[in-house]
């Protein structure tokens, strides 16, 4: 049995005009239309939860790195920070996004894809050298940017590391999958 949450939603008519703006603005802006997840946790601090809802909404736009590669690449974050809702909002989102079935398993699975694009290897590999290694090696570095570009790659390491402090976050406030879904690194 995982422990519960260690705070509880903010009830709305207890939301404080600070909360009530932010909890507006992301609802307008979630395709779900309501404030769950991180943003929820974030409603404690809505001075942080807006700027937190302002970079998803930048990394979720269109950039440099497209879709499909972003989440990957925060789906592998959440599967080396075991954040169960990051997988659970972002590895369905990954395989809408083109992302192989498959590959997402492997990955849930806690191993290395045989990859046949060799794009979603660089991107993969570059998140799981920064979780891990806290860090990126010269030689993943050069690869990136050689097949990347520079602005993309500072775009691509930037996105890790927002989505290994979303992840932190989430773990160490014991963010729960909605509805009690199942915890998807279980067995």
């Amino acid at each position: 049995m995982r422990p519960m949450a260690r705070l509880a939603p903010v009830p709305p008519e207890s939301m404080t005009a600070e909360q009530r703006a932010m909890h507006d603005a992301v609802a307008a802006q979630r395709s779900v239309g309501q404030v769950r997840g991180p943003f929820a946790l974030l409603l404690h601090a809505p001075d942080i939860g807006s700027r937190v809802a302002d970079m998803v909404n930048h990394f979720l736009s269109d950039t440099r790195v497209s879709h499909k590669l972003k989440e990957l690449a925060i789906i592998a974050v959440a599967r080396q920070y075991s954040a169960r809702y990051e997988w659970f909002i972002h590895a369905a989102r990954a395989v809408r996004m083109g992302l192989a079935e498959e590959t997402k398993e492997i990955i849930r699975n806690g191993r290395r894809p045989d990859f046949t694009d060799a794009e979603e290897a660089l991107v993969y590999d570059l998140a799981v050298e920064i979780a891990e290694t806290r860090t990126l090696s010269d030689g993943t570095y050069e690869a990136a940017v050689a097949a990347l570009g520079e602005p993309a790659v500072l775009e691509l390491v930037s996105l890790v590391g927002f989505y290994i402090m979303i992840a932190v976050v989430l773990n160490a406030y014991r963010v729960e999958i909605p509805d009690g879904g199942a915890d998807p690194f279980a067995g």
